[in-house]
């Protein structure tokens, strides 16, 4: 039996739901096209520099069901206007596999490992997916599903009513969930609740303990060891949890607006995203059984809203989309110095996620576009085109089906539209061979901002509370 706060899906256990019409070799190409310009609506659901919450005028499904095929959750669609194979100049091997559609809420977040797949949308469901078998999922009893992230059998769930939730696998039958908790826990939060020097100022005239989230989760992410859970939230903060006894460990004001992304990098560093428009560096320092963050650096500071950030495996660039639609990075080996800009989309870039040498970059323009790192210097592969909404989240595994000589990635794109769309990516693609106007190609910019500032910043923690 579940928890309460979790149930089995309404699917049957295991069901294969995949399609696949007469191979993938009907779809083993995809035209490189222009990204769709008609999309007037800014990033959604995301924070911006006024600290609003931007939403889609319409939520209905834009797919009509006409056919026990399109009626199968995964189901292959043909990509429409592909190319006769005379000119290779117009292919890619960067292909759409399948697509999810569900009547039950936008797609607002995706984790993968391994051969598993966690959806979660404003439904305040979360489905799972095992090479493409659809398993039973689970539900929280309240609270949009905004941030997912795995850690072996541990999955933690990011809301909207600013609650972190805590779910295991069950080693008797790995298709259920069960829920084991929250951060904070009842007791910590209750034990601080009775302290008046655990109390801060959330809002004016309205004080808080400093252990709990006052607002949405925004991002969730992991340490390099997974010791650490770090959680960023609109309410201006990001909180550090130790996974071994769900304790909080430490809570920073941050930034000056809503903390819309946050990552863990190597070596202790940490990097955050906000509303108010800039990227800053932190360093994470032990400090007896506890953990002390200190503010090292702004990477960038400018008008528009910082929607996502995100470092390349190796950690030795970190990139962030913004809400003007464009990416920047900065090198880590040239001392975190601005290695440039990306310029790909016409809309706000709302999800960033890195795979060996690739980055992917989704966007309101409903697009995604596939970069390549070579050297210092960054190539568009292709432009991913067939969400009918804002591309709100992204997450890629490794494709091991690919040859020993290639090496392809899964990737998986959630959408506004409501599906979920799973894509095959190589990085031996070869670049995007731009036939439109120059002008709105996607182009790799050098840097032309200026050195790194530091400013100070405000932290609360263990070591400030006695118990």
């Amino acid at each position: 039996m579940l928890k309460k706060g979790s149930k089995r899906g309404s699917s049957s256990r295991g069901r294969r739901i995949f399609y696949e019409e007469n191979g993938l070799h009907k779809f083993n190409r995809i035209k490189k096209t222009n990204l769709h310009a008609d999309n007037d609506d800014d990033f959604f659901n995301t924070r911006n520099s006024q600290d609003q919450v931007v939403t889609p005028s319409n939520s209905s499904s834009p797919y009509t069901i006409v056919s026990p095929l399109e009626k199968s959750p995964w189901s292959s669609q043909r990509i429409t206007n592909i190319p006769s194979e005379d000119n290779d100049d117009n292919f890619s091997p960067n292909v759409l596999m399948g697509s999810l559609v569900r009547e039950e809420g936008h797609i607002y977040s995706l984790a993968a490992s391994g051969d598993l797949l966690y959806t979660g949308s404003d439904s305040k469901n979360i489905r799972v997916w095992r090479n493409q078998k659809e398993f039973p999922g689970f539900k929280s009893n309240s609270g949009l599903v905004k941030a997912i992230v795995i850690s072996g059998a541990t999955i933690f769930t990011g809301h909207q009513d600013g609650k972190i939730r805590v779910w295991k696998v069950s080693s008797k039958d790995p298709s259920i969930h069960k829920r084991v908790g929250a951060l904070p826990t009842m007791r910590d939060y209750f034990n601080n609740s009775m302290k008046t020097s655990n109390y801060i100022e959330v809002k004016r005239h309205k004080n808080a303990v400093w252990y709990k989230h006052c607002d949405a989760i925004s991002c969730l992410s992991l340490s390099e060891d997974k010791t650490f859970l770090y959680s960023s939230s609109w309410d201006k903060t990001f909180k550090v949890w130790r996974i071994s006894n769900s304790r909080c460990l430490e809570s920073v004001i941050s930034h000056d607006d809503a903390v819309n992304s946050i990552v863990a990098g190597n070596d202790g560093l940490v990097f955050t995203g906000s509303a108010d428009g800039t990227v800053k560096v932190w360093r994470r320092e032990l400090q007896g059984t506890g953990t002390k963050h200190f503010f090292s650096q702004t990477l960038l500071k400018q008008e528009c809203a910082v929607t996502a950030v995100v470092v390349n495996p190796n950690a030795t660039v970190v990139y962030c989309g913004s809400s003007d639609g464009l990416v920047n990075f900065w090198e880590r080996e040239k001392h975190m110095s601005h290695g440039g800009v990306l310029r790909g989309h016409k809309l706000a870039i709302l999800c960033l996620v890195t795979a060996g040498s690739l980055l992917f970059s989704g966007s309101a323009d409903m697009g995604i576009c596939v970069w390549r790192r070579m050297g210092n210097d960054h190539i568009c592969l292709s432009l991913l085109a067939g969400h009918n909404g804002p591309v709100k989240c992204l997450a890629a595994e490794k494709d091991h089906e690919s040859a020993p000589n290639e090496r392809r990635w899964i990737l998986y794109s959630g959408s506004l539209d409501k599906s979920v769309k799973m894509w095959r990516v190589s990085e031996n693609a070869p670049p995007l061979a731009w036939r439109g106007c120059a002008s709105s190609a996607p182009t790799s910019m050098p840097s032309s901002l200026p050195a790194a500032t530091s400013i100070p910043a405000q932290t609360r923690n263990t070591n400030d509370i006695r118990n």
